[in-house]
């Protein structure tokens, strides 16, 4: 087996060799068959006759013609037919030339479209038998003429039979690599959205918590000597709103954990209902918060409670850094037809979180890190297919305007900035 393996590896690799070796073997068999008689009266027919010069000639052209059948399989086909229509003509005992021809022709179908090879096998096969039949030295419904005509027509058909087998198994391979293709391309999408997923929920728990962190450190500092137990009051607020934050890291980051992991985490994602929760810890760190939220018991979209909440969070944590030690602000959250508004205002004057020359809405504009805050809002928006509205309000102060729709549609985003 395993020289037949290396023989197979190397006539697939040299394909000349290979022509070659086709060639000799159709010149073996060309030769065997003019030594059989057909026709013999005493039941032997091998050599019964032998081949003149002019047979071998024409066999020996016919064999050397066909190493060339894969670079130029029409002329070949042409030469071959060429030499059995002289063998034909040439007379009895005739060189079996056609065996060449059948070749030829077998190699045509299997490289061309069919239309070319059924032309090309029609003119063959007429041309070759009706020259057998008419000039022939046999008569014209002899079995001989017949087998020319067999023999072209099986050739032509088996040719096309192969290059069709080619082409479907070419489409099949076609179609699996580009369905690996679409697969990769389709992994490669999803783990950026989940990606870019999980960074927005990292970025909402530590600008939230890391900000309420900072202020309840800044009044500890500030009261430490003169008032110690509102020191204490505040750094039991930084110990519980770092704790929140690790919670939440913990529960985020578990979600990057393998299915069949035991610590993976169970508690659902945070939604409308902890709002209460979540104004609790603005209301510890100094900052007045308002809430109006009707429906409350209206049951939402996972996608759509979660976004809620996060944008609220996300809203009030740009109040509290960047609207000044007095600020107000104010949650709105009501459902209009099919959609959930949400509605975060505050009366800011910016003396925190600005930098020189700044204004409060230039401050706000950046958002936490560069502006990724109001960045990851948008994002989280335009992912459920709504729709979010930032900028200064009229006299003072900012606003942030989310419209979710609570059934899915294709994803727009539209933002808008009013002065």
């Amino acid at each position: 087996m395993s020289i037949l393996h290396r023989a197979r590896t190397f006539l697939t690799a040299h394909p000349l060799a290979l022509d070659a070796t086709l060639a000799l073997g159709v010149l073996v068999c060309m030769v065997a068959r003019s030594h059989i008689d057909p026709h013999a009266e005493h039941g032997d027919k091998w050599g019964t006759r032998t081949p003149d010069t002019l047979g071998i000639t024409l066999m020996v052209l016919a064999a050397a013609v066909l190493t060339a059948r894969r670079r130029a399989p029409m002329p070949v086909l042409a030469a071959t037919s060429a030499l059995t229509e002289v063998a034909l003509i040439a007379g009895d005992p005739r060189a079996p030339v056609v065996m060449a021809t059948v070749i030829a022709l077998y190699t045509v179908a299997s490289t061309r479209d069919r239309p070319t090879t059924w032309r090309v096998g029609l003119l063959t096969m007429t041309v070759l038998t009706g020259t057998a039949m008419l000039v022939g030295p046999y008569p014209w419904y002899d079995q001989e003429n017949v087998a020319i005509f067999a023999w072209t027509g099986m050739a032509a058909a088996a040719g096309d039979a192969v290059r069709s087998r080619r082409a479907f198994v070419d489409a099949i391979r076609e179609r699996a690599e580009r369905a690996e293709r679409t697969r990769e391309e389709e992994a490669r999408r999803r783990v950026a959205e989940e990606r870019l997923r999980i960074a927005r929920d990292l970025h909402d728990v530590v600008a939230h918590h890391i900000a309420l962190v900072n202020v309840q450190a800044g009044v500890a500092s500030h009261v430490m000597d003169k008032r110690p137990d509102q020191a204490k009051e505040a750094l039991a607020h930084v110990r519980e709103a770092s704790r929140s934050a690790l919670n939440e890291l913990r529960a985020t980051v578990g979600l990057l954990r393998q299915s069949g992991d035991p610590e993976a985490p169970t508690e659902p994602a945070p939604g409308l209902e902890r709002l209460g929760e979540l104004v609790g810890t603005f209301h510890s760190a100094g900052l007045a918060v308002e809430v109006a939220c009707a429906d409350q018991h209206t049951a939402l979209p996972a996608a759509v409670d979660l976004a809620a909440y996060r944008v609220i969070q996300e809203a009030l944590t740009n109040v509290r850094k960047h609207a000044g030690q007095q600020a107000k602000a104010e949650v709105s959250v009501v459902r209009v037809g099919p959609n959930m508004e949400i509605t975060v205002l505050d009366n800011g004057a910016g003396h925190d979180g600005t930098g020189p020359g700044e204004s409060e809405s230039e401050s706000k504009s950046k958002g936490d890190g560069g502006g990724h805050g109001l960045l990851g809002m948008r994002e989280r928006v335009s992912a459920l297919g709504g729709t979010l509205t930032t900028g200064p309000r009229y006299g003072g102060g900012f606003r942030v305007h989310a419209i979710l729709p609570l059934q899915s549609r294709p994803t727009t985003t539209e933002e808008t900035v009013r002065p």
